[in-house]
């Protein structure tokens, strides 16, 4: 952790959690939550990417919509399927996607600066959000940027008011 945001953490300055980020999308909001099975063929997972405007999916093991199996992004449709010469319509999702145990998640309750950093660190734009076992939504790295700048406006704002006296 670099010393800039461990003093944004230890000062309380960043306080926003994941979880505000889920509350914020809501239950019905495109990204959240949304999946395909193993079994699902690359090109449907592909176009349910693109009917929501998303860059990835969660992928579940068939009939088991709890059990978290993976993820599947753009990233892993250029480099597995266009890169490779493979048919999107013949491959199915199980064999291209990022498998849970090479997963990276975060918990609802981990600091957005904390989602940040790790994301940047490992250079994913989506990261599953888990309670115990239980999938509780998905963000992206636009979520969190989205999030750590208006908690910034906001610190501004109640600067600039303690500054002119109308705190």
């Amino acid at each position: 952790m670099s010393v800039s945001s461990a003093q944004i953490e230890e000062s309380g300055f960043e306080s926003s959690t994941v979880a505000d980020i889920l509350k914020s999308k809501g239950k019905s909001a495109d990204g959240s939550w949304l999946w395909c099975t193993t079994d699902d063929s690359v090109y449907d997972a592909v176009k349910s990417m693109t009917q929501h405007n998303v860059g990835a999916l969660v992928v579940v093991k068939p009939g088991e919509d709890k059990s978290i199996a993976g993820i599947v992004t753009e990233r892993d449709y250029l480099r597995k399927i266009i890169v490779q010469g493979r048919s999107s319509k013949s491959t199915k999702v199980g064999d291209i996607m990022t498998e849970e145990n090479k997963l990276i998640t975060v918990k609802p309750e981990t600091r957005v600066l904390k989602a940040m950093q790790l994301m940047t660190e490992k250079r994913i734009r989506h990261i599953p959000v888990i309670s115990g076992t239980e999938m509780m939504g998905m963000v992206s790295i636009g979520d969190v940027v989205r999030a750590v700048v208006s908690e910034h406006k906001e610190e501004l704002n109640r600067l600039n008011a303690y500054i002119q006296g109308g705190y």
